[in-house]
């Protein structure tokens, strides 16, 4: 039978998607991009933010209808949308066949079954379980990188923040199983792995009693194939000297550090339920930038926070001006109900949420737009993406300083043919915004290179 698949929301959700998509190809199913052709279609879904609940209902919306014009038997909901509105979803959306909710997607063979029978479907596992399937992934992200999944949950329990109901706990993978999935990676032509979980830097803790992220990322280093290794959502106070060092010392790990930070006002942050203050997130950015030569910093921001004021505000774009942080997004504040944040008043207005978003994005890209100025010159080691359809010598890569699908691109110059996960040396000839332009150094497409 044939399944489309969609997968909403973050890397860690595309990491269940790929492990559902390995389960169906074992048992026999065959994976279509055609849903008007599917016999089956499943929906990973997210529920972070207002905006992704919407995204994930209109899909639900949009997919049911196939059950009218296609040959659709089996729609499939999965996720934290499942996991968190089980009963809403039944009841609003009948054509919904079964859900499964975020810590039992291993069991989407069993549910299809039921489904098929005609029966609806329901399966939920208790959130301190830690999922663990026997197939091997089926890779949707792209040919040469690949995101490794470190841990499940969050502990931290940030007031404006559902993760911990729809994920549970931290929960960290044991090493000798990320590191034989990190080698199946490899095996399959992977040479950029980014680490993720809702947060990186407490990984191990729970389960080796210490934080022994530095000493998995020493072990992924030794793994033939890996040339880059990417480093997301490291929590600025989980932030060791023993992490440092290891980052600064092993060639293959990015310098590139993903912190979100949320706001630098002491007031927000204390109700935000955040574990640092500015005068830390301070320290810490001068820290990494002293011993980490050319590290590139990425942070989220949340504006619009119930209570932030104009002061507030202010606060944060001065902040913002004084660090310079080399990537940075902006969300404005999302409202979530059964959360503490949403019983804060003042709740701020959306059009001075947006107006603020604005004015901090508009500052971002000044900053940005100076900063990559300062890498015209620099001869970089570049990963090629691919090539521009309409361009015969213009491909597309990323530096070290760039997240694949977050951040910018560099367009590249070449009279060698350059393929999609090739390596290559780079010389920078101009900037633009988040990106650059740069042309091939002369051979460099016959070697390989680690940052």
């Amino acid at each position: 039978m044939d399944v489309f698949f969609i997968s909403l929301g973050c890397d860690k959700n595309l990491v269940d998607s790929e492990n559902m998509l390995g389960i169906l190809i074992d048992h026999g199913y065959r994976i279509t991009d055609d849903e008007t052709n599917a016999d089956i279609i499943i929906i990973n879904t997210c529920c972070f933010i207002n905006d992704a609940k919407e995204e994930s209902i209109q899909n639900i919306l949009e997919m049911a209808e196939y059950k009218k014009t296609g040959k659709l038997k089996a729609l499939i909901v999965t996720g934290c949308m499942a996991e968190r509105y089980k009963d809403e979803i039944l009841k609003e959306i009948p054509e919904v066949d079964a859900l499964l909710g975020t810590t039992a997607f291993t069991d989407i063979i069993p549910v299809l079954e039921e489904v098929l029978e005609g029966k609806k479907a329901t399966y939920f596992s208790d959130l301190k379980q830690l999922p663990r399937p026997k197939s091997k992934r089926m890779l949707s992200a792209g040919s040469h990188y690949s995101y490794l999944k470190i841990a499940e949950g969050c502990n931290k329990h940030c007031t404006y923040c559902v993760i911990p109901k729809v994920r549970g706990n931290y929960r960290s993978r044991p090493m000798e199983e990320l590191l034989e999935e990190a080698s199946y990676l490899a095996s399959l032509g992977i040479k950029e792995l980014i680490l993720v979980a809702q947060e990186t830097t407490l990984y191990g803790v729970d389960i080796y009693g210490e934080k022994t992220l530095p000493t998995l990322l020493k072990k992924l280093c030794d793994i033939e194939g890996i040339e880059w290794i990417r480093l997301l959502y490291c929590y600025p106070e989980e932030i060791t000297d023993e992490l440092i060092e290891v980052i600064s010392n092993e060639a293959k790990i990015c310098k590139y550090l993903d912190i979100p930070i949320q706001h630098c006002s002491d007031r927000i942050l204390k109700l935000m339920g955040r574990k640092t203050s500015k005068a830390d997130l301070v320290g810490i950015v001068k820290k990494l930038r002293d011993e980490i030569p050319d590290i590139v910093l990425r942070t989220t921001l949340i504006t619009g926070f119930p209570t932030e004021t104009d002061e507030d505000h202010e606060e944060l774009m001065d902040f913002v001006k004084e660090l310079k942080f080399d990537r940075l997004g902006v969300f404005t504040y999302s409202k979530e109900e059964d959360t503490p944040a949403a019983l804060l008043k003042p709740q701020i207005k959306a059009s001075v949420k947006k107006k603020r978003q604005k004015q901090l994005m508009e500052l971002q890209q000044s900053i940005v737009f100076d900063a990559c100025s300062n890498n015209i010159g620099r001869i970089l080691d570049v990963i090629i993406e691919g090539r521009i359809v309409d361009k015969e010598h213009v491909y597309v890569g990323r530096t070290y300083m760039d997240a694949p699908q977050v951040d910018g691109y560099i367009f590249i110059n070449s009279e060698e043919e350059l393929m999609s996960g090739d390596i290559v040396q780079v010389k920078v000839t101009g900037a633009n915004n988040y990106d650059l332009v740069g042309e091939l150094v002369k051979g460099s497409a016959k070697n390989e290179f680690a940052q």
